[in-house]
């Protein structure tokens, strides 16, 4: 009796490790910028391909916020990298700072598809990423980001903007698509004016982009974001139920671009 509980425990103790997160910082560059992203997979995925998620940040940069859904992903079976676009060390710890910061790259869109590319770059060249199966997420200004990348046209297989900007400065960046579009945004968010909203609706369907958008009653600008606050007052404001709604939303958008691969996914 004493073997068969003791192998029992150390079925278990092996079963814990092997179902361990492990994560990892990744110094990179742009030319003479060091960049410093982050990446999460299951211990259990080693050694096989599974499909890479690339998680671009808010306005206040690379926070302990992405690592937790980059830690998210890894559970449900991806690998997930969280990119740098801002630097390293570069990291806004007011809503100024972080207007001023995130403005740098959303008045030169050239410069921001550099940055995102480069963290596309760094997930596709991770060991154990599926090459031909990578979508991208991001949320407010890396919603706006992960569009960009789209738009830059980059071979990947899906987008999803959580309460990102919908604004169309290339219309004819359209054409360029080739990944399969999600947009999760708050029917009362206030930074996301109805033109912009038709704009990009425009800019897609006149590209014959694949496309959908899901529009969530009572949320507002960062809906996905605890820290955010509960008082949609502000314009920017937590809802639990957006957030759980729209995870699960990506989830299944998930599951219908990586098809190839939805093995990896359960």
């Amino acid at each position: 009796m004493r073997f068969v509980v003791t192998a029992i425990f150390l079925l278990t103790a092996f079963s814990q490790v092997r179902a361990e997160i492990i994560t990892q910082v990744v110094p990179y560059s742009d030319g003479d910028v060091a960049l410093e992203g982050f990446v999460a997979w299951d211990s259990e995925k080693v050694g096989t391909p599974v499909p890479g998620v690339l998680v671009v940040h808010q306005w206040m940069g690379l926070t302990d916020y992405e690592k937790g859904r980059c830690k998210q992903l890894a559970e449900q079976g991806y690998l997930a990298f969280a990119i740098d676009v801002y630097g390293k060390g570069i990291r806004p710890t007011t809503q100024p700072d972080a207007a001023k910061q995130a403005g740098i790259y959303k008045q030169d869109r050239d410069l921001y598809r550099r940055r995102l590319t480069l963290g596309l770059e760094q997930l596709r060249g991770w060991n154990g990423v599926a090459k031909d199966r990578i979508a991208a997420i991001g949320y407010c200004f890396g919603g706006t980001g992960a569009l960009e990348l789209a738009r830059s046209g980059a071979e990947i297989s899906g987008v999803v903007s959580f309460h990102g900007g919908l604004d169309s400065p290339q219309p004819e960046a359209g054409k360029n698509i080739k990944a399969k579009i999600l947009v999760c945004h708050g029917a009362d968010d206030p930074f996301v004016p109805a033109k912009d909203i038709e704009a990009f609706k425009s800019e897609l369907n006149s590209a014959h982009v694949d496309w959908q958008m899901l529009i969530f009653s009572g949320a507002v600008h960062s809906f996905t974001q605890p820290m955010a606050g509960n008082d949609n007052a502000r314009g920017a404001a937590y809802n639990e139920k957006a957030d759980k709604r729209s995870w699960k939303a990506m989830q299944s958008f998930f599951d219908e671009v990586f098809a190839k691969d939805r093995s990896t996914n359960q």
